[in-house]
């Protein structure tokens, strides 16, 4: 790792290739071997570049050190969570879209695919860590499709709240937004819609992955009345499904 951690130690300290390389007492040119991985340092200039960078000699030439820029949080109860900080050392808010939701479910865990996701920013958030998921349909109206929901991070099943709003990443069901109910004596969650129209469902608790509480969300539709008309061709075709009951 020597090579990509010398490059990435002397980006992220702003330092120049001459300026390192004046550090080390060796022409830029050989830096630059370095760099690009065609030689390598004797044992002593091994130890004046981890000197220099104030790292033990191990970190240098075996650690991937561009993952100090992932903050790795772990808990008893949910997964492993991968969040990428920006120079000021705070989390990062990374969007999940429509089309990156597929590739999310394979990859949360994984800091190089949290760290290549676009980023958002927000003032005046409270403290935590901080996802944007982009929702599709409209199980969860008035908040309409296409609506990028902004969450926080939740540690433990235990932190859930009956009838508060979660995004829910599971195995089974994907990525969804929707109320939660636990259901303790059959460990499992029950998912429901605002939208009378769309049934609940349970999901077992061993089946979730990660699930981030509602803080507030962004719409790109100012049609007050997409919601009514949605719900009045709902209601529209549930009327002609009873007449023609009711005719059978």
């Amino acid at each position: 790792m020597l090579d990509k951690n010398l490059k990435y130690l002397r980006q992220k300290n702003k330092i120049s290739q001459q300026v390192l390389s004046e550090a080390m007492d060796i022409p830029r040119s050989t830096l630059g071997d370095y760099e690009r991985g065609k030689t390598e340092p004797s044992i002593a200039m091994l130890i004046k570049m981890a000197e220099y960078f104030d790292l033990k000699i191990d970190q240098l030439i075996k650690d991937d050190l561009s993952h100090s820029d992932y903050e790795i949080m772990k808990t008893n109860v949910m997964r492993v969570l991968a969040i990428s900080v920006n120079d000021e050392n705070e989390g990062n808010i990374e969007l999940v879209d429509t089309k990156a939701e597929a590739g999310y479910l394979d990859s949360y865990q994984n800091p190089e695919y949290i760290r290549d996701l676009p980023k958002i920013k927000l003032p005046n958030l409270p403290h935590g860590s901080y996802r944007a998921f982009e929702i599709q349909g409209d199980s969860m109206l008035p908040v309409r499709s296409g609506s990028v929901i902004i969450a926080s991070y939740v540690e433990s099943l235990a932190d859930l709240k009956d009838k508060q709003t979660y995004i829910i990443i599971s195995k089974q069901q994907g990525l969804v937004y929707k109320r939660v109910l636990t259901d303790h004596e059959k460990n499992q969650l029950i998912l429901v819609s605002d939208n009378d129209h769309f049934l609940p469902y349970d999901i077992p608790m061993d089946e979730v992955r990660e699930i981030w509480k509602y803080h507030c969300h962004v719409s790109f539709s100012d049609d007050q009345n997409t919601g009514s008309k949605i719900e009045a061709q709902l209601g529209d075709i549930q009327r002609k499904v009873t007449a023609l009951c009711e005719r059978l």
